[in-house]
């Protein structure tokens, strides 16, 4: 079964199947799975992840993903397309969902896999999961509200379900370390609210100790993590939307566009526009 906008914002996908005859393929639009009925293991970028009934993936753009099934599986697949996320109007800041997308891609590579923390947040997904194919197929006025209602509410306990993986995972090292993370990530476009001496207060480590601190934890720098996850952000709107390098420069606080492709290069070792060609590339 297989269900698409009349404006192609997203596509729903409902597919059953005994065995996976696909090439892996490597998406440019974000996806929703949720697994109906069945168990066998989710490969993504060259991981394996044993799935089963009720599992939910999150699945951002340009992973490459298929399925080894050792059951027969119901899957539902809702796609956004681009344009979900970059569209003006309607019943939500587009541009306020495409950051927070942008922030959740910047974190879930560190938790893949099923991502729900509760079964309470599972239920009420799958439940919405549900009534926005319901919703599609009743196709009425009140619709389009209903499923924007929807896609909102699952966005949002995606984002915080990853958000508190990450920072549970962070918190093992220290207690207050996945808070600071947390902090740093969901500031990252204002470099006002990442200076050392703010931090330190904030979180109540001298100083003169935070960075000694900070690196400690991390593995690497503060002035290195902020520049990194930013990075993973020019990453999802170089490729993602239609805004310039010198409007994504501004956007998080680089000197200009000279000095965001320098910093791109340096850490990536290619120039954006490399990325970008590299990026559209399927994998075998």
């Amino acid at each position: 079964m297989f269900v698409e906008s009349t404006n192609k914002l997203f596509e729903i996908h409902i597919e059953e199947l005994s065995s996976w005859e696909k090439r892996p393929h490597k998406h440019n639009f974000f996806e929703i799975v949720y697994v109906e009925k069945g168990s066998g293991f989710q490969c993504i970028n060259q991981h394996e992840f044993a799935y089963k009934e009720g599992n939910i993936f999150f699945l951002p753009p340009l992973d490459c993903h298929s399925f080894k099934i050792d059951e027969p599986s119901r899957f539902h697949l809702i796609r956004f397309t681009d344009n979900y996320f970059l569209q003006d109007g309607g019943l939500t800041s587009y541009k306020d969902w495409f950051d927070k997308i942008a922030y959740i891609i910047a974190n879930y590579n560190k938790v893949p896999g099923d991502i729900i923390s509760t079964e309470r947040e599972r239920n009420f997904i799958i439940d919405n999961i549900k009534s926005i194919y319901q919703e599609y197929l009743a196709a009425d006025s009140y619709s389009e509200g209903i499923i924007a209602g929807s896609i909102a509410s699952i966005l949002n306990i995606l984002a915080r379900s990853i958000e508190k993986r990450y920072v549970d995972q962070a918190n093992e090292i220290d207690n207050r370390f996945g808070d600071i993370l947390r902090y740093i990530n969901t500031h990252i476009f204002n470099s006002d609210n990442l200076r050392i001496p703010l931090l330190a207060d904030k979180f109540s480590i001298s100083k003169t100790y935070f960075s000694e601190y900070f690196k400690k934890q991390a593995g690497i720098s503060l002035a290195d993590y902020i520049i990194k996850s930013k990075l993973r952000i020019v990453e999802t709107k170089v490729l993602h939307t239609d805004l310039s390098l010198k409007e994504i420069a501004y956007q998080l606080n680089f000197t200009d566009s000279s000095h965001l492709s320098k910093s791109f290069k340096k850490v990536y070792g290619m120039t954006v526009k490399e990325f970008r060609n590299s990026s559209q590339i399927c994998c075998a």
